[in-house]
């Protein structure tokens, strides 16, 4: 099992530098101890920061060997990793896992098509999914796109845009038609201080999708969910949240996987928390999103009709040859898609997504 590799397309939440003081901002005298940790706090948070690394090189093998179409991700690339092409079962979850949460976004942009909205995409990185929507002309919903991430990705991302013509016209274009792009330098653990900071642009009265893909398990369950408690808070519309996350680490495999990753210095704090599709389920309604949930397996997503047809299942399938198939079962099972919502507009955006409890899930618990 060691030699299975891990789906390694984590874009967790890239942690900043530690946070000196309390949530009443008191400050803590310097001492050695303390300095020794916050080095040790630094270099953890370096580690996951480099995480979107491995995301933009998944994104770019998938879109090179034809699983997405993606004319913006070798803008965010990085040179030197641009030739690496990942294993066939990476490409395909990473095809899995956008095609999921595009579906996800689309509903909810195409439900009250004049109805502005807002995006929020946590740990963002080197995503591309706002390029992406802004240049598709069947998206005809007027957006304000927030990105937030630490300071080292959100600069490595301005600089990426100033030097792309293309890039910055989708900007300007998606201006002129009425959208807004904000992209923010944020340590998310600073919003659960007692006076969090302002968001510049944040409209607390439009209807507005969270997304966390492999952002918020970085932070501990606590800090995790008192993140998501700022925006339920602060936004007064309706309020959804979509994530991608890894579960199930108590079987063989999931330990592996967890092995693996803290092999690389990778810690993921929730997810023993919320281990499995119902937990996760069960975690969101308790955040707030309490008039909806569900969730899904990568492996569910793309075996059902309503989120991969049978048509494109044989496209992807074509594209590289896959030996793999019981790995492939093993790690898209381990890693899943779940949704959860507050507000009569994500209800008529998602309420016939089917992610309900399955007999199939068992004595998993919750």
């Amino acid at each position: 099992m060691a030699s299975i590799p891990t789906l390694n397309t984590l874009r967790t939440g890239r942690r900043g530098p530690r946070l000196r003081g309390g949530r009443g901002g008191r400050s803590l005298p310097d001492s050695p101890s303390n300095d020794l940790n916050d080095s040790i706090e630094a270099g953890r948070d370096h580690v996951v920061q480099q995480t979107d690394n491995d995301a933009s090189n998944s994104r770019q093998s998938a879109v090179a060997l034809g699983y997405l179409n993606d004319s913006f991700s070798s803008a965010f690339g990085t040179p030197e990793l641009q030739a690496s092409r990942r294993y066939p079962i990476i490409n395909r979850g990473t095809y899995v896992r956008t095609k999921a949460i595009d579906k996800l976004v689309k509903n909810f942009l195409d439900s009250r098509p004049n109805e502005k909205k807002q995006i929020i995409s946590l740990g963002a990185g080197s995503d591309t999914r706002f390029f992406r929507l802004a240049s598709e002309e069947t998206i005809s919903a007027k957006i304000v796109y927030h990105e937030l991430d630490f300071e080292a990705n959100v600069a490595r991302k301005r600089a990426c845009i100033r030097q792309s013509p293309q890039l910055e016209a989708v900007i300007s274009q998606a201006r002129s038609s009425g959208s807004e792009y904000h992209l923010h330098a944020l340590d998310l653990r600073n919003l659960t201080n007692k006076s969090p900071p302002i968001i510049p642009g944040l409209d607390s009265d439009l209807p507005t999708l969270l997304l966390s893909e492999c952002c918020l398990c970085y932070l501990p369950p606590d800090t995790a969910t008192s993140v998501l408690q700022y925006f339920t808070m602060n936004l007064k519309s309706s309020l959804a949240l979509a994530l991608y996350e890894p579960i199930r680490p108590y079987d063989a495999f999931g330990r592996t996987m967890v092995t693996n990753l803290a092999s690389r210095g990778i810690h993921l704090q929730t997810l023993k928390q919320y281990s499995s599709l119902e937990a996760q389920r069960q975690r969101l309604k308790l955040a707030g999103f309490d008039t909806g949930q569900g969730a899904r397996d990568v492996y569910q997503l793309y075996r059902n009709e309503d989120w991969v047809s049978a048509k494109e299942r044989e496209r992807v399938e074509a594209l590289e040859w896959l030996d793999e198939i019981e790995e492939w079962k093993l790690l898209a099972s381990h890693y899943c898609i779940a949704w959860s919502w507050r507000g009569e507009a994500f209800t008529e955006a998602w309420a016939k997504v089917e992610g309900s409890r399955t007999p199939a899930e068992g004595d998993e618990g919750g």
